[in-house]
């Protein structure tokens, strides 16, 4: 059984059965019929809008759904007294999302919302979902959202080099630095995959890790952990886990308040080269970490996609902006092919005139040994004689 830390399951399914009677709050009868059948379809996987991933969505896109679309019906209605989510413009909705990404949206303590782009496409979601339902009773629905902008600036994130985190697990709590160690290793995503690893997904004397399919995000996978295994091992024996034992059963919220003041004690409050101030250390940030660290190290873009459980190509800029990179080029990097090739050609000549004369070598060294043998008894002979 995958272990889900945010409940997202219970936590829909349990807001679902609240609603089913009454709907759902301070919003208007129709908004809230429709955002209900909207949720029942997406549970479900119907009415999908064309392009989309086809099937079922998770229990945590279905309580962002659910979330964002009450948020849109409370503003829209606000802003523009609206009280069904549907009736809004194409200008009406291009401006209010203009104005979210310039700040005058605000959340309610004032700041700017982190991520226009999200609400944007979830948005664009619901709206072509409602396309697609009128066009299957022969009403035909504009598309609003064409002009909507879904791009986003990168979110920034703490990057730590390799002595960085030695030196934050120097000074951390011995089960924060297997953590440390382990998330820096291994670079599985946190909470999700790390909290539902057992000590029975750990082989070959801890230097490898199988990450389950059914806990995965994207794709099963067995990796190496080429830093981390000596630390695992002695960790284990020490709390004696069993073989069905989960190795990390945390709670990431402390997790994460413990790595923030660790992270602030040690190395400080000024910004690290990704943006993000030390400070604002979190589990996430070791899967950047990991990705920057092994980079360089792998030679393969493929093995490099297999280990982090991604499938295209895009991810490792992602998470790595290339931060740690550094020129490797060498002189012989410049050679052209068939310099290369005269080079090798030579080589291999040098090679093979080297083997013939240790072969002669060789031949001489027996020939010396037999003469030495015949001379030893020789003188043997003649010992005895004279005696």
């Amino acid at each position: 059984m995958k272990i889900d830390p945010y409940k997202h399951k219970e936590r829909y399914i349990k807001w679902k059965q609240k609603t089913q009677h009454s709907g759902l709050p301070n919003i208007s009868q129709y908004n809230s019929d429709l955002i209900l059948q909207y949720l029942e379809d997406m549970e479900n996987g119907l009415n999908v809008a064309q392009g989309s991933v086809k099937g079922g969505r998770s229990f945590i896109r279905l309580n962002t759904l659910r979330d964002k679309l009450r948020f849109f019906s409370i503003k829209f209605n606000q802003i523009y007294s609206l009280d069904k989510i549907t009736d809004i413009s194409e200008e009406q909705v291009v401006k209010f999302f203009s104005d979210m990404q310039k700040g005058y949206i605000a959340r309610e303590d004032g700041k700017k919302y982190s991520s226009t782009a999200y609400f944007v496409k979830n948005f664009k979601a619901f709206w072509h979902w409602w396309m697609k339902t009128n066009k299957k009773k022969g009403i035909e629905i504009r598309d609003i959202t064409n002009d909507l902008d879904t791009s986003q600036e990168k979110p920034k994130w703490v990057y730590l080099t390799e002595e960085q985190i030695k030196r934050l697990c120097n000074k951390a709590k011995y089960e924060y630095k297997i953590l440390m160690m382990f998330l820096f290793d291994s670079g599985i995503r946190s909470p999700t995959e790390l909290i539902n690893i057992k000590v029975s997904d750990l082989y070959n004397n801890c230097k490898e890790l199988h990450v389950r399919e059914e806990v995965s995000k994207t794709f099963g996978r067995r990796i190496k952990l080429m830093l981390c295994s000596n630390l695992l091992k002695d960790y284990i024996v020490e709390k004696n886990l069993k073989k069905e034992d989960y190795i990390f059963s945390i709670g990431p919220k402390n997790v994460n308040r413990y790595l923030k003041r660790l992270a602030k004690k040690v190395l400080g409050e000024e910004a690290s080269e990704a943006g993000q101030r030390y400070s604002e250390l979190t589990m996430y940030d070791f899967r950047h970490c990991s990705c920057c660290y092994w980079l360089p190290r792998y030679k393969s873009e493929s093995a490099l996609k297999y280990r982090f459980g991604w499938k295209k190509s895009d991810k490792i800029h992602y998470y790595s902006e290339l931060l740690g990179m550094k020129d490797t080029i060498q002189e012989e990097d410049l050679l052209v092919d068939t310099t290369k090739t005269e080079i090798e050609k030579r080589l291999i000549q040098s090679e093979n005139q080297n083997s013939l004369l240790k072969e002669e070598l060789d031949c001489v060294k027996n020939q010396m040994q037999e003469i030495l043998e015949i001379t030893n008894k020789l003188c043997k002979n003649n010992l005895i004689y004279e005696i």
